[in-house]
Parts: structure tokens; sequence; C-alpha cells
């Protein structure tokens, strides 16, 4: 099997989560912030998100590797959003998830992030890092050493 056996898919995870965060918001409304602040922040978080995916995404195309972690990694991207982050795509999907939410003003959502965060630390990227570590080696371990996971 060549790929890293991720026990979910990521942007199903998040989205999936973040809809059980948006349908208690609706039961219980807790505001997070004045809506003006609250809405500009999110707008910032959604900006910031899509920026980061998009530029994750072309990189890992350009370099005609894939973006699913389903399919196996063909090449081991160090530069462009990779050099900051090990997991630009996760960065991106939190950056959306924390956007939407306060966007909309949503306490609920934002205290089940860290149960999206420990899943996918679990069953996402420890897993994606020991494929790495596997097809990758040294080389791997030495750019473990030089980017951080998150930021």
């Amino acid at each position: 099997m060549d790929n890293p056996g991720v026990i979910a898919s990521p942007p199903l995870l998040y989205a999936g989560v973040l809809s059980v965060g948006l349908l208690l918001h609706r039961w219980l409304a807790v505001p997070v912030l004045p809506i003006r602040l609250a809405q500009g922040l999110g707008a910032l978080s959604l900006g910031l998100g899509l920026a980061v995916g998009i530029w994750a995404v072309m990189a890992m195309k350009q370099a005609q590797t894939n973006v699913s972690p389903y399919a196996p990694t063909t090449v081991l991207l160090v530069d462009g959003p990779f050099q900051i982050s090990r997991n630009p795509i996760y960065l991106a999907f939190t950056l959306l998830y924390v956007g939407v939410s306060l966007w909309v003003n949503a306490l609920a959502p934002l205290l089940l992030l860290p149960l999206v965060v420990t899943v996918m630390q679990w069953g996402v990227i420890e897993r994606e890092e020991q494929y790495l570590k596997q097809k990758f080696g040294e080389t791997y371990t030495r750019y473990q050493g030089r980017v951080r996971r998150w930021l």
C-alpha cells in the first residue's frame, strides 16, 4: 500500500465537525466577539486560509505529486508553503474552519476545534509522517528538523 493510511478524509473531517458546531450554535447561540470584530477577523482568517490552501495545492500540482492522502506521494516538497509548514493544506483547513466560525460569530465550533486538531494529529498527520519517513528516509527526517508541523 503506497499511501499513509489516514483514518478519514481531512476536508470531510473539518467540514463534518464544523457542521456539528454550527448546528449546536443554531440550538444555543453563544457569540464569540462583537459581530463586526468577529466578521472582520473571520474574513481575514478565510482569506489567509484560501491563500495558503491554493498556494499549497498549486505547488503540489506543479511538482506533479498527489494532493490526496489516499494516493502515493511522488515528490517530497520542501519549498514554497512547505518551507513554512509541513502541513500547509491542514493549516489552511484550520484557518478556514476558524474563519467560518468567526464570520457567523459562533462559539460552539471553536470549542470543537481541539477535537478536530487531535484527530488530525493522531489519525492523519502522524500516519503521513511515518509514511514519508519510510519513503524518503533521512531527507524527510532532516526536513522535519527544519520545518515545524503547523507553523
